[in-house]
């Protein structure tokens, strides 16, 4: 039996210590935000964020977990994931969507530490993620934009002395 703190909740599952946290949320837990893609670490469809780090649950065991995870269902949303997730929407990102849960979580992972970041800054931030469809463009646009929002609203936020 292993303990598992997902998007806030306690939960109990009963599996091998060494199955992927990505089978456990997704099959014990009804978790399906996370998607399976390469199983390898490569593609970053099974992204999820692990004590507020972005990780690759397909390799990770459940036995190794210690810590908060969090994943694209969590109720609790920043208002940085909220601002990324209006842009992708904006600049119509998603195409088959597969990915999206993993690019729009380490986007906001990246844009919570440097809400000004270069394009090198983001490519290495994004270089995780694979989308086939080839939105990297669009992905790029919209996580300025976002950075963009951000900074806008911090200004505006400090103007009024929030």
């Amino acid at each position: 039996m292993h303990q598992l703190k997902v998007n806030g909740e306690l939960k109990t599952v009963d599996v091998d210590e060494n199955m992927p946290l990505l089978w456990a949320l997704r099959d014990e837990l009804g978790i399906t935000g996370p998607k399976f893609g390469c199983g390898k670490s490569l593609c970053g469809a099974c992204t999820v964020y692990l004590n507020g780090n972005p990780v690759k649950s397909c390799v990770l065991p459940v036995g190794n977990i210690q810590g908060d995870i969090e994943t694209i269902e969590n109720p609790n949303r920043s208002e940085v994931f909220q601002v990324v997730q209006k842009k992708w929407i904006e600049h119509q990102v998603a195409q088959c969507g597969y990915c999206q849960p993993g690019q729009i979580l380490s986007a906001a992972s990246l844009l919570s530490n440097n809400q000004n970041p270069s394009d090198e800054q983001i490519d290495t931030a994004m270089q995780g993620n694979i989308c086939r469809c080839g939105t990297y463009p669009r992905i790029k646009k919209a996580l300025k934009d976002a950075a963009s929002s951000l900074q806008s609203s911090k200004i505006k936020k400090d103007d009024v002395g929030e």
